[in-house]
């Protein structure tokens, strides 16, 4: 895709994928200026756009080296957040905006949703998806 292509031709660094979405606070949130991500935000209740990160990802080699730095969270995890803002204070962190169908699957009712659109319309995409036979599926 572009977006893969993008990335490929960037010198060093990660890309996120941004969509603009109606209600930012369920989500991720890139803030920007210009043509440089300058913050990302987890579930802001004042989101500074409404540029949701999509979780589609693509890191350079030093995502193993970043992850070392990182402290677990308050939920005892590490957050990918916290990898993105060590992007983005290198100032290394590209983005796009995805342009195209996107639906988030993060709540039991956003996942209903996006299983009820794929079965009802062909978006294009149900061509990719095949059924998983033998150990992978048992």
């Amino acid at each position: 895709t572009e977006y893969v292509k993008n990335f490929a031709v960037q010198k060093a660094g990660a890309r996120i994928i941004l969509k603009e979405v109606p209600d930012p606070e369920r989500f991720g949130v890139a803030e920007l200026n210009g043509d440089r991500v300058i913050s990302i935000e987890e579930k802001p209740t004042q989101p500074r756009s409404n540029l949701a990160v999509t979780g589609v990802y693509m890191y350079d080699s030093e995502v193993f080296e970043i992850i070392k730095t990182l402290k677990p969270s308050g939920r005892g995890e590490l957050e990918i957040t916290d990898v993105n803002n060590a992007y983005i204070k290198r100032g290394e962190l590209a983005y796009d905006i995805f342009k195209g169908w996107w639906t988030d699957a993060g709540t039991f009712e956003s996942l209903h949703l996006a299983n009820q659109l794929l079965r009802e319309n062909d978006l294009g995409h149900l061509k990719y998806l095949q059924e998983v036979k033998g150990p992978a599926s048992e």
